[in-house]
């Protein structure tokens, strides 16, 4: 599997998109990058940049681009509503996948001496890369911002991992930087009705994990209360893993609660977003909406959705589109500018780029789909027209659930239906995801075929690759021929307790899922005939005459259960 981190560094400039772009432009230049966002933000005059890619070319793309930043921006001037102490504020780096905390942290460390060393620039390492246990909070490391720079690089307990310690006209232009490894962050702002910063601050602590200071007496201008080290006594919030302040936006006159989700399997962005709005119920205060700053996981929007489907005792096996839909406006996420889930969610951002200069059948319309078919090219053919009938047939099952879920004088049984809903959308995901791979399959097999075979070499690596191309177009049809018949499930559960209006759809969905069945087999056989590995093939071909025997028979089951109910 290849190794994917996330680089979120921050920038302390927010208003001249033409320092912004410099910046950015700088990261690109190194290959196997993607910049898949640029968040500026006027108030805080601060801009957070999200990139994806490989650790080398992620750790030489923000290299660059904390040299670019250094030469544009200075901190001498700087003026803006968050926390900072330097040009480039932040760097982290956050594992996606293939690679381990471990081993993002060794990245991290490694790029902090690079800017520290050929930079001239003071770095801190923090959270998973901190070299001590006091250093891992940013907001330690950052305490007194910038201002109080030149007495932290001097001092023998809060000087930087790396880097100059001394204040001098460069370090002063460039400020300090924070480099760090961590899991993934959701910079999270919820709107209020309110200007004040002090209530917006009020309601902040409520939430956040570390809480308040205790006092004696009155909770805001009594005396602290301190433990035996002298330290203050904190009264925790009510959110784990949340840090939390608020500010006022001139930009868009509102206060803000502006959070950092540092762990969202532990507090979800649904579930901060409640928490918010019954805290600030408490003081009288309205939320109006919320706000994304950079990107978050698709899964972390689809379970908003369904948070909020539930709530409302409403099925939750609805199209992706559909819950981003609910997430969107149940969390005001589009109120202060439209939210483009193409621009927000990681997976799409990815999936548009793969995808630059590229049509998927699956994104054609369905006149645009049968002409592609009924072309003179062989693909598609018969194994993405299978996926795609058992496709069409979970989703007519899940749409009996949902119809089923809401019928009147069913409450009760919502979940009971959304959980069959939620069942059969998943199928019909998966199946959609084979309408392009058996065309993939095939064109391996092409392409296979197209190889030189000159040499001895080249024909021995030619006949491998088409073997192994075979192989594959066996195994995918093998996968849809699988998925259709487990589809029937959800037809023949709908055929019997569903919506009895609509039994005949739960009928035709069995149909196209057993057509799935039937046509997959057929390509299953053909492909497996070519196949040098004989007892794979027979086992293969085995697994799929059972299967097709079992769809046959549930096919019969489910329109006995149809025809006796519609008479």
């Amino acid at each position: 599997m290849k190794q994917l981190i996330e680089c979120v560094p921050n920038f302390s400039e927010g208003n001249d998109m033409h320092i912004i772009e410099q910046i950015t432009d700088a990261m690109k230049t190194v290959e196997g990058i993607s910049v898949i966002d640029v968040d500026p933000g006027k108030a805080t005059n601060r801009t957070v940049v999200t990139m994806v890619g490989e650790p080398e070319p992620i750790c030489e793309a923000a290299f660059r681009a904390v040299k670019k930043a250094a030469e544009l921006i200075d901190m001498t001037k700087h003026k803006g509503a968050h926390p900072r102490f330097g040009a480039t504020d932040v760097c982290p780096l956050v594992p996606v996948s293939g690679i381990t905390m471990e081993e993002t942290v060794e990245y991290a460390r490694k790029l902090a001496k690079r800017i520290g060393e050929e930079l001239n620039i003071p770095v801190y390492c923090y959270e998973n890369a901190a070299f001590a246990p006091e250093r891992r909070n940013l907001a330690t490391c950052r305490a007194g911002e910038y201002e109080a720079l030149g007495e932290r690089l001097s001092s023998e307990t809060w000087h930087p991992d790396f880097g100059p310690r001394e204040l001098n006209e460069w370090t002063a232009k460039t400020g300090a930087t924070a480099v760090g490894a961590r899991n993934f962050l959701v910079a999270y702002n919820v709107n209020l009705n309110t200007t004040s910063t002090r209530r917006a601050n009020s309601i902040a602590f409520d939430v956040r994990e570390r809480g308040r200071v205790k006092r004696e007496g009155n909770p805001i201008t009594g005396k602290k209360v301190l433990d035996a080290n002298g330290k203050p006594v904190m009264i925790p919030g009510t959110l784990k893993s949340v840090k939390a302040i608020g500010w006022f936006i001139e930009e868009y006159g509102i206060a803000q609660i502006s959070m950092n989700l540092t762990d969202i399997s532990v507090t979800s962005m649904h579930e901060a977003f409640d928490e918010v709005c019954r805290k600030a119920a408490d003081r009288g205060i309205r939320v109006t909406g919320s706000e994304l700053v950079g990107v978050l996981p698709l899964n972390a929007m689809l379970e908003a959705g369904r948070y909020f489907l539930r709530k409302q005792q409403r099925s939750t096996g609805v199209s992706d589109k559909e819950l981003i839909k609910i997430a969107v406006k149940s969390l005001g996420l589009d109120e202060l500018y439209p939210f483009d889930p193409h621009k927000k969610i990681i997976e799409y951002i990815l999936e548009d780029e793969a995808q630059k200069g590229k049509k998927r059948l699956i994104d054609m319309n369905l006149t645009e789909f049968a002409d592609e078919t009924a072309s003179e090219s062989p693909a598609p053919g018969g194994g993405s027209i299978s996926a795609y009938m058992g496709a069409l047939g979970s989703a007519l099952g899940s749409m009996v659930a949902n119809l089923s879920s809401h019928k009147r004088g069913w409450d009760e049984r919502w979940e009971e239906f959304s959980d069959w809903a939620e069942k059969g959308k998943s199928y019909q995901t998966e199946l959609m995801k084979l309408v392009d791979e058996d065309t993939n399959a095939f064109n391996r097999i092409i392409d296979a075929f197209s190889l030189p075979k000159k040499t001895e070499e080249e024909k021995v690596a030619r006949q491998q690759a088409v073997q192994d191309a075979t192989r594959y177009a066996t195994e995918v049809p093998f996968k849809t021929l699988r998925l259709c018949y487990e589809c029937m499930s959800v037809a023949k559960a709908m055929a019997e307790t569903g919506n009895p209006n609509s039994v005949t759809d739960a009928g035709v969905g069995a149909l196209a899922a057993r057509a799935g069945v039937i046509g997959a087999f057929l390509n299953v056989k053909i492909n497996a005939a070519g196949l040098e590995d004989k007892a794979f093939a027979a086992d293969i071909i085995r697994q799929g005459e059972e299967i097709v025997e079992k769809a046959n028979q549930l096919e019969a089951e489910i329109l006995e259960i149809v025809h006796t109910k519609i008479g």
